[in-house]
């Protein structure tokens, strides 16, 4: 979310403005550091009620302010598929994997354990699979010999702070279609017409 913000006030994300940070939790650092920032804050928290219910909540929330992108970073939760239809194909999420592989929790533990060379990030609309809707960017990051799971961790949370504002500017600069499960940019498919 900080870097989202600093991306946007670099602009690296024309016409993009946070306009609402949401969280479940009292005490989760990014309501400080988005009201460290200047940013409007809103608690949601569950309290034993239904994913539909909580999101219900959420939903309002979101069209109060009139948003029309929601970027999930941290978030560690299903959303139900009440929001995800309210907001298709506008939910954003960033994963630190290259989804299909290893979604879920502890994916840099999984890249490890599997020996990959090689993983990264994803950033992708949400759907009702678990980190499984279409991609919209990924950046792939080397899985060094002597890495731990913390030190590719570090590494891959750098490139997602990148990754997460190019894709973030694309979609909302509208410069993409959904085909299926992919993401395109408007520009690659007319320079792949042109070949």
């Amino acid at each position: 979310m900080i870097a989202l913000n600093q991306a946007m006030s670099q602009g690296r994300i024309p016409g993009a403005e946070i306009a609402l940070v949401i969280s479940d939790q009292a005490g989760a650092e990014g309501l400080t550091k988005a009201r460290e920032a200047g940013l409007k804050t809103v608690l949601i928290e569950r309290s034993g009620r239904s994913r539909e219910e909580h999101d219900r909540e959420i939903v309002v929330a979101v069209r109060d302010d009139q948003v029309d992108f929601v970027s999930l970073a941290g978030y560690m939760r299903l959303l139900s598929p009440y929001f995800i239809e309210t907001y298709r194909n506008h939910i954003l999420n960033i994963h630190p994997a290259l989804l299909p592989s290893f979604p879920g929790l502890d994916a840099q533990k999984q890249a490890l354990k599997h020996g990959v060379k090689w993983t990264g990030c994803t950033v992708h609309f949400v759907d009702e699979t678990l980190d499984g809707g279409p991609i919209i960017a990924q950046r792939i990051v080397p899985v060094l010999e002597d890495d731990t799971e913390a030190t590719l961790s570090a590494r891959i949370l750098a490139e997602e702070h990148i990754l997460y504002a190019e894709a973030l500017a694309l979609v909302v600069g509208g410069n993409y279609e959904v085909v299926g499960r992919r993401v395109i940019a408007k520009t690659t498919r007319l320079q792949n017409r042109e070949r």
